[in-house]
């Protein structure tokens, strides 16, 4: 199968590359650092020449401004358009869960833009809603901060590792489309800034945490469960520990 994984160079793109490539399937990395831009469109009809399944892990460089929701908007009418034009067989993306709740985030707003350009494509396809990264506390802490604080919501989440994320994705790549979502998140539940507390205090790193319920997620306040994924979602196996002893991101230079 011929596969094309956009944002192929990211965090979860090489993973998905490598596990479909171990697979024995003919797989190319896209990113802008290959010569294929989605924003302007640079690349991108060459890329997807002879591609069965398009895999787009692609994300916005910026998370709670309206250039993450016009980043989306562009790259997915720019991606589509051309999987159309080249016979593509199955689009599978990567998402938020809580994505369709949160219009006050543009990135979140964005997202949901996404997904229902995607439903309305004509293009068979499957959506990964996945929770927080593990990963990406260390972007939580970077967009909370002020000064040495940090003010964050108690709103429960269930962070997962991006490996697990990656298996998943890697297997619907190859399955048949579910012309749907399916989510995936981690095994353990926490208030979200009760587990930045803990990573931040792991990590050393010189910050106070504060709970405040009104404190912004990426420009919106949140209620506790909105960011919890359904009671059938699939289930990562890592822990916050588990990936923590693992990860390089825990040992972070502050």
């Amino acid at each position: 199968m011929n596969i094309v994984v956009m944002g192929g160079r990211g965090l979860v793109g090489r993973n998905i590359v490598e596990r479909l490539r171990r697979q024995g399937h003919a797989v190319s990395a896209a990113s802008r650092a290959s010569g294929v831009d989605l924003i302007t469109g640079r690349g991108l009809a060459e890329s997807l020449v002879g591609a069965d399944v398009v895999v787009d892990v692609t994300n916005s460089p910026t998370f709670d401004d309206m250039a993450s929701f016009e980043f989306f908007r562009t790259a997915i009418i720019n991606l589509l358009a051309a999987e159309k034009r080249a016979g593509v067989k199955l689009h599978v993306s990567l998402s938020v869960v809580g994505t369709g709740r949160l219009d006050a985030s543009p990135y979140l707003r964005g997202k949901s833009l996404q997904e229902r350009l995607i439903a309305a494509s004509g293009i068979p396809f499957t959506i990964v809603h996945a929770t927080q990264f593990f990963e990406f506390l260390l972007d939580i802490v970077n967009y909370a901060v002020r000064g040495q604080t940090i003010n964050l919501s108690p709103a429960f989440i269930e962070p997962v590792a991006s490996d697990d994320v990656a298996a998943t994705i890697a297997r619907v790549a190859v399955d048949a489309p579910l012309n749907g979502s399916l989510e995936i998140a981690g095994p353990e539940r926490a208030r979200m800034s009760e587990l930045i507390q803990r990573f931040v205090l792991d990590i050393e790193a010189p910050y106070e945490v504060r709970t405040k319920a009104d404190a912004t997620y990426f420009g919106a306040v949140l209620d506790e469960s909105v960011l919890l994924p359904h009671a059938d979602a699939e289930r990562g196996t890592l822990g916050f520990e588990a990936w923590r002893d693992l990860s390089e991101y825990a040992r972070a230079d502050w």
